[in-house]
């Protein structure tokens, strides 16, 4: 496809309207995510399905309720409808995405995309919703009143996105530009005129989107502070700050002039195009009664995560055998073929057993991310979002705060990039000082390869193995860690009120089998790739420094000890000693702060250099069972040493990616350096009164 004549369609809706899933919809999988230019807000692009010449590319904006930004995400898709983004031309059309059982908010936004002098098609989706709610919609009438094609479509069920996709092709064949439908008062329209005209001579906007611009500019506050209007901030400035000042003394509200004329409107046409049937209580209205409950809400959230990792331990285990069978008979196909030197030993103690030593885990992580789908695609994730805001709330988080903590438990990294739809500063810093504490997908091989090493697999009240409720502690600590921690820096230094706006629930649905598989794969896809990148690479790295400088004669463990990564382990250990850490474990850690995982490659690297069964490559928990501690004779990775090791990547920042962002988000080392800080200084101090305790208490 050449992208330099590509013609671009524009998703844009509220959030939770379905426009995503109409965007897979219209695109199948031809599609590709990427950032936008200078942002860490992510874009979804495709190439649209049936068009012949494949030179049509949709684009998914962020949801947004209004074209008046008020956050990041909110000014991307502005600034695309626009034609102001660095990389992507402005849409030669637009399908507006609207809940059909919320057709009143979610037109607001309509009356705004008609004035933009661009042709739209509306997608009146979730039309199953409306007519369980006892909704009738006159389509008909609705696209007469609006004066753009109306397409009733369900996009979970595929229902009417041939016709939408029939709808799109013929508007852009035969395109008609909208006409604003929303009327505001004449003493309004004369400053507008006189803003656009301002506008107009300056090359800010095009003449069919300059009294829409205009109307949005006297509107929204601080509307002349987009870097765009730099060249004539000054002159832009005086004009809006005299069109307020004049609609004031003529008694108009001026923020408020175009959302009144646009619900007014809004209303009258709801008389004409709806009818309720009979009001009635859907099945998700019902349910929320229960699981929005104070009391089970929280319960059933609780129960929903624990069943998740008891099914998570019960069944994965045989494909994880299969994968350690996998890498052992592949180091036995090395030994067998490759003469005794440093080229074997680097394929089996380096490659195979760094590489495998994490994937034995993707059966595990790929049913964590399996489950994590059912809930986000069923919309319980809004529900359990909803329950955490009543906790958040109280320490002084926002209320979509929730959205990038849930994030978080992917990766950190878009859980800080999603913070960009906080629109107040202090709460959107706040939120990305806590971020990292919940339980990312990273932190899972080193959780599981602990637990499942030294945490006895004990049967708890019949069904519930002890690692599995280990697992969901590490969980229940990272958000109590969040938790404090708002609370106290919102009582100290990033004092303030935090505002808690409405939560928005989306309908529930039945998971669609084919998006949950197609999210678990790509997620896992990612895990894949790092194995097969950034952990192959450190693989090789650490069995670099675990075997030189090489001496022939030394013995397996006197080689690692006097290596150059033994030498670095023995230079750290006063310091990791105190909280159960040897030079060992404290080299693993080091070179986990390219990536969490890292941590088990390494580990598996440095202990693989002992093993002489290569069909025990990938089974590094047999061989951390077997350790024994050179003092005592005792075992030495006890349950103690390996909560200590998990709470330790609880707490702690060890990951470059993450520091990355929180530098590119917040515009500052300092805040970097002061997140990196009080992160490792809370995970050493956690660390040393559980392992200095237990010990005094003699846990082992």
């Amino acid at each position: 496809m050449n992208e330099t004549n590509s013609l671009y369609i524009a998703i844009a809706g509220n959030p939770n309207s379905g426009k995503s899933t109409l965007f897979n919809e219209l695109t199948g999988l031809r599609q590709k995510v990427a950032n936008y230019p200078g942002k860490t807000v992510e874009k979804h692009v495709g190439v649209l399905q049936d068009d012949p010449d494949g030179n049509i590319r949709v684009i998914d904006l962020p949801g947004t309720y209004s074209l008046n930004p008020h956050s990041p995400d909110e000014e991307i898709a502005h600034d695309v409808l626009m034609g102001w983004s660095d990389d992507t031309p402005r849409p030669g059309l637009i399908v507006a995405v609207v809940d059909a059982s919320n057709l009143e908010r979610n037109l607001f936004l309509v009356t705004q995309l008609l004035s933009l002098g661009i042709p739209v098609v509306v997608a009146l989706n979730m039309m199953d919703a409306c007519r369980a709610s006892g909704i009738e919609i006159d389509v008909v009438k609705l696209e007469q009143r609006l004066g753009v094609p109306v397409v009733p479509t369900v996009g979970s069920r595929r229902e009417g996105t041939a016709e939408l996709k029939a709808r799109i092709l013929s508007t852009l064949k035969q395109p008609s530009v909208p006409r604003s439908v929303v009327q505001i008062p004449d003493a309004a329209a004369r400053e507008v005129d006189r803003l656009a005209a301002h506008l107009q001579a300056h090359e800010l906007a095009a003449a069919e989107s300059a009294h829409g611009e205009a109307l949005r500019a006297i509107c929204t506050e601080n509307s002349f502070s987009h870097p765009r209007f730099a060249a004539a901030r000054d002159p832009l400035k005086t004009t809006i700050l005299a069109a307020r000042d004049s609609l004031a003394q003529a008694g108009f509200a001026w923020y408020a002039i175009e959302a009144e004329a646009g619900y007014q409107w809004i209303e009258t046409l709801m008389a004409e195009v709806r009818n309720v049937r009979e009001a009635r209580l859907t099945f998700g209205e019902r349910a929320d009664y229960w699981l929005t409950h104070r009391i089970v809400g929280p319960a059933f959230l609780g129960l929903i995560v624990l069943m998740i990792f008891v099914s998570i331990f019960a069944l994965a285990k045989p494909p994880m055998d299969w994968i350690k069978h996998l890498f052992g008979y592949l180091a036995v196909l090395v030994v067998n073929t490759i003469p005794a030197g440093p080229l074997q030993s680097l394929l089996t103690d380096g490659v195979i057993t760094g590489v495998g030593g994490i994937m034995v885990f993707l059966p595990q992580i790929m049913m964590l991310f399996f489950f994590i789908a059912i809930l986000e695609d069923s919309g319980y994730t809004a529900r359990a979002a909803l329950i955490m805001d009543r906790i958040m709330g109280r320490v002084g988080l926002h209320g979509r705060a929730f959205i990038p903590l849930f994030s978080s438990f992917a990766c950190a990294v878009p859980g800080v990039m999603a913070t960009r739809m906080i629109d107040n500063a202090r709460d959107r810093l706040l939120t990305i000082f806590v971020a990292p504490f919940m339980c990312c997908s990273a932190r899972w091989p080193v959780y599981l390869l602990l637990a499942g090493a030294v945490i006895p697999n004990t049967i708890v009240l019949g069904f519930i193995p002890l690692p599995a409720i280990v697992l969901v502690s590490m969980i229940l600590l990272g958000i109590v860690a969040a938790v404090a921690t708002a609370a106290l820096f919102n009582k100290t230094i990033l004092k303030g009120v935090t505002s808690t706006p409405a939560m928005e629930l989306p309908r529930y649905r039945r998971p669609r089998l084919r998006m949950v598989l197609q999210t678990m794969w790509e997620r896992s896809l990612l895990f894949v790739k790092k194995a097969g990148t950034v952990i192959l690479a450190m693989s090789i790295i650490m069995w670099a420094l675990t075997n030189y400088p090489h001496r022939p004669d030394a013995a397996p463990d006197q080689q690692i000890k006097q290596s150059f990564a033994g030498t670095v382990g023995r230079v750290i250990e006063p310091v990791i000693s105190p909280i159960g850490f040897d030079w060992r474990i404290g080299v693993s850690i080091l070179s986990s702060f390219v990536a969490r995982e890292v941590f088990v490659s390494s580990m598996a690297t440095i202990y693989g250099t002992n093993m002489s069964d290569p069909h025990r490559a990938a089974d590094l928990q047999a061989h951390l069972r077997s350790e024994l501690d050179p003092e005592t004779g005792l075992p030495f990775f006890t349950p103690l040493r390996a909560l200590s090791i998990m709470i330790f990547y609880v707490l702690s920042m060890q990951c470059v990616s993450t520091i990355a962002v929180v530098r590119r988000e917040t515009n500052s080392w300092k805040w970097t350096l002061f997140q990196l800080g009080y992160m490792t200084g809370l995970a050493w101090i956690a660390c040393f009164v559980l392992w200095q305790g237990g010990r005094l208490l003699g846990w082992s």
